[in-house]
């Protein structure tokens, strides 16, 4: 039994983790790895941890009450992870236990110095690194000091900054456990971390080496700076030799020092050229051996390298899989649908399955690979035009792969590039009826689709589902439908830039748009101003909503004085708009009929904010200033020569962008409101699972792709473990920023701004919406959080059409993602609100309550003192 204790490095690999730790298991699988070296070692193993919880039954509730604590209260985690700690170190290790570990130590050499490294059961994995979460001890000479610090090593697993990590990734104390690395010290000429991809850019097949002279501590610490190499097919491609002017070295008594580095070695290269490249070619080959990226810390010793860790680089954003060895390059989904949040398997799955164009997943984002049409000139210009329009910044980052030697291959011109980005071309009349119509036969297949679904259920559902898809399909790629929506969009550039042209004056589209018809997102905001009439007058339904938080409170409204009224005025907006949520695209998301809750803070601000009969004046007063704006236009074109023609060109323009462009909203209100009948049946399919114990809860079905869900309701067997991998993998793709391009090398390219007419210290964005306001900015990440005054600028992250609702209350809107046709530009025009988008980092950049100023002619943001 004692020898469970105690594992030589050679006897462990990566799939040991539960009984080495993270560490440990990554240790023994390097030193399997033909040609890597590994300072020899061994592990003290899990079982030597618990039999030492054991020792000191006080622990037992200590732990209950250290995972009752809130994450944030840092003063009680710091009290009780320390007392823990205290415990820890205070227990004997129990004989039969010292035994085995100075038997490990009389094999590799009793006094000889050696590195201590505690290694948790929790620590390296693909999904959570949690680098510096436990303790290292360097240079510690013989079997009292190792002892001793193998205690501390197991007190490690409760400092402070540990226990919070758990507790914020929802992790239990008591599923972790911890081991012990016990390892001959090196005492090496030079050493460092080598990245196998490039940490900032991402890029694979790039590598990055820092080096410098002595122990790793003095980079790790951050007492140097370290040379930096980097490497890319063999060869190093740049570097930047720092001046190193300390180090850090092992006594031979025990324990470390730092030494001043003489004033001629300083400015010396720590590895040659040729010894980085060897280091490179190591790092791949243990790159290969865990399949996937590592950050390895890396030991010169005499003239050979020894490896004394590595794990997966957790902050690269995946690759899509191809399967081929091509370039490719894709554009990120999220950033044209406003919504760049990670998505659940099968939100993932129903978009890919309702697309137009193929999409491919990573990291819980989506992407469309352009490769093919950045490769043929002609469709090239189409695209890059589009996307400029769209969001420069993705514009631009085209540009810089497009720049790169030979990155995307040019194909001949007669290339499949596929039809040109814009869709069908625009020539259609400019008919009101046109949209009528549109609307009409969504509305008609939507009806249908509610009809015929009621009846289908088990394996049946997911057949009429394929078919349904393609229904889905049908109605948004409608040509009618195309032609109306390139209308708008094609007479809004045609009006910015040629009225730029002739009167000097930028974005005149934006008030010519005030308070166009038929746009389902802006009647969305002005409904619910409506729905703050009704209850307005009743004091009683306003002090309730305030206290609501249970999701059934409609039912208990009708029991209050006018609550009757007001019930079936959210009912009303709910039956219209209930489908709508944060996030929309993402199938699995809560819309507001399932959580009415989100609408309450909204519909309380306006209350609050505003006059009753708010939304027909403020439509009425857009109409008023669209009108006059066109008048101002036409005379202004009259007077110039060759007037009349100019002012009957620009006459017919602003028709077909008032005709048009309120349609522009409707296409996602007709997908969103699908969805909801969709999501619907699947969860009635899922509530039937549950109750056959196929699975423990409804939402597990969002962990599944929708061909999955089908073969688990066919086979009446689900995968607990691939549902609860997809659970961390989510976890994990919350701390990732999707790119707006990547490339199959791994690389995020982030486009930049090229423009010199903006104020020293502004933060550069997109004009879309003209006009510059001034007053407070609120950074809103969750609408049900929003707490809104008169005058107040929204400053987010990203907004789709449910934040329109927030939109009549402010005075002006911030995002980071968006482009010039992206709904919340399109409906800031509606409103006449100034608006930048695409302000890389606003909400980070901007805090809560400062004062701004946004100019929306200009395209940015200045934070005023």
């Amino acid at each position: 039994m004692t020898e469970r204790y105690v594992l030589d490095l050679q006897e462990v690999d990566e799939t040991q983790v539960a009984v080495v730790g993270g560490k440990g298991a990554h240790l023994g699988g390097l030193s399997r790895i033909e040609g890597i070296r590994v300072p020899a070692g061994f592990c003290v193993t899990t079982d030597a941890f618990r039999r030492i919880m054991a020792e000191a039954p006080s622990l037992d509730d200590r732990l209950d009450q250290l995972s009752r604590l809130n994450p944030d209260d840092r003063e009680a985690i710091r009290t009780l992870s320390a007392r823990i700690r205290r415990t820890v170190e205070g227990i004997a290790i129990p004989d039969d236990l010292t035994a085995a570990i100075t038997r490990a130590l009389a094999r590799l050499g009793e006094q000889a110095a050696y590195a201590v490294r505690s290694s948790a059961t929790a620590e390296d994995l693909p999904t959570a690194s949690f680098a510096g979460q436990q303790d290292t001890y360097l240079n510690v000479v013989g079997p009292t000091a190792i002892l001793q610090h193998v205690s501390r090593c197991w007190a490690s697993l409760f400092t402070e900054r540990a226990v919070t990590y758990r507790q914020r990734n929802g992790i239990d104390h008591r599923t972790v456990h911890m081991a012990v690395v016990v390892q001959r010290m090196v005492f090496p000429h030079a050493s460092g971390i080598l990245f196998t991809a490039d940490p900032v850019t991402g890029n694979r097949k790039v590598a990055t080496v820092d080096a410098g002279f002595g122990l790793g501590e003095a980079l790790v610490s951050g007492l140097v700076n370290p040379d930096v190499f980097k490497v890319r097919h063999g060869e190093v491609v740049a570097k930047a030799i720092a001046a190193k002017q300390r180090a850090v070295h092992a006594l031979p008594t025990g324990g470390t020092q730092e030494v001043a580095i003489d004033s001629r070695r300083q400015e010396q290269p720590a590895l040659t050229d040729a010894q980085v490249v060897r280091l490179v070619q190591l790092g791949r080959r243990i790159e290969a051996h865990f399949g996937r990226p590592q950050d390895i810390e890396w030991c010169l010793v005499d003239d050979g390298f020894q490896i004394v860790q590595s794990r997966p680089i957790t902050t690269l954003f995946p690759i899509p899989e191809t399967g081929d060895q091509e370039n490719h390059v894709y554009v990120s989904v999220g950033h044209q649908q406003m919504m760049t949040d990670p998505m659940k398997p099968l939100g993932l799955s129903m978009w890919q399955l309702t697309a137009m164009v193929p999409m491919h997943a990573a990291g819980g984002r989506l992407f469309v690979d352009v490769t093919r049409r950045l490769a043929s000139p002609a469709s090239r210009a189409g695209l890059l035009d589009v996307m400029g329009r769209g969001d420069p910044l993705v514009r631009d980052a085209l540009e810089t792969v497009l720049d790169r030697d030979d990155f995307v291959p040019s194909l001949p011109d007669a290339g499949p590039g596929g039809p040109p980005t814009g869709g069908a071309s625009a020539t259609i009349a400019t008919d009101p009826a046109i949209v009528t119509e549109l609307i009409e036969r969504s509305q008609v297949s939507i009806a249908a689709l509610e009809r015929d679904i009621r009846t289908k259920t088990g394996p049946a559902l997911f057949e009429f589902l394929l078919e349904a898809f393609a229904e889905h399909k049908r109605v948004l790629s409608d040509p009618l439908s195309m032609q109306a929506i390139m209308a708008g969009m094609e007479a809004t550039w045609w009006l910015n830039d040629t009225l730029q042209e002739w009167l000097g004056e930028k974005n005149a589209a934006d008030t010519l748009t005030l308070s166009a018809p038929d746009n389902v997102t802006s009647e969305m905001g002005l409904a619910l101003l409506d729905v703050a009439d009704v209850i307005r007058p009743h004091s009683e339904v306003v002090a309730f909503l305030q206290g609501v938080e249970d999701e059934g409170f409609l039912d208990e409204l009708a029991k209050l004085a006018g609550g009757t009224e007001a019930r079936d005025a959210i009912e009303a907006y709910l039956d219209r708009y209930g489908m709508r949520c944060v996030g929309e695209i993402d199938i699995t998301r809560p819309r507001w009929r399932e959580r009415p809750t989100t609408l309450v803070p909204v519909l309380l601000d306006n209350v609050r904010n505003f006059e009753p009969g708010a939304a027909e004046r403020r439509f009425e007063q857009g109409r008023q200033k669209a009108r006059q704006k066109e008048q101002d236009v036409l005379s202004r074109l009259r007077a110039l020569p060759d007037g009349d023609r100019k002012a009957g060109e620009a006459k017919r323009m602003i028709d077909r962008v008032r005709t048009f462009i309120g349609y522009r909203e409707y296409p996602k209100y007709g997908i969103v409101s699908r969805y909801f009948v969709y999501k619907q049946a699947l969860l009635e399919e899922a509530e039937r699972l549950v109750q056959a114990g196929v699975l423990p809860e409804k939402e597990d079905i969002f962990y599944l792709t929708f061909q999955e869900l089908h073969d688990v309701v066919r086979s009446n067997q689900a995968d607990d473990r691939l549902i609860q991998q997809r659970k961390d993998a989510l976890r994990s793709y919350h701390a990732l920023t999707p790119p707006r391009v990547l490339t199959s090398d791994g690389e995020a390219v982030t486009g930049a701004y090229r423009r010199d007419d903006v104020p020293a210290g502004a933060l550069i964005g997109l004009p879309v919406s003209a006009g510059t306001i001034e007053g407070r900015a609120r950074v809103i990440l969750d609408i049900a959080e929003a707490d809104l005054e008169a005058g107040d600028i929204l400053v987010t992250t990203f907004t789709d059409p449910s934040w329109s609702p927030l939109f009549v209350a402010v005075a002006g809107l911030v995002t980071e993602v968006g482009g010039l046709m992206t709904h919340g530009a399109v409906i800031a025009r509606e409103y006449g609100l100034p608006a930048v988008v695409g302000v890389e980092r606003a909400t980070r950049l901007i805090r809560d309550g400062q004062r701004i100023r946004v100019h929306g002619t200009d395209g940015y943001v200045e934070i005023l003192p």
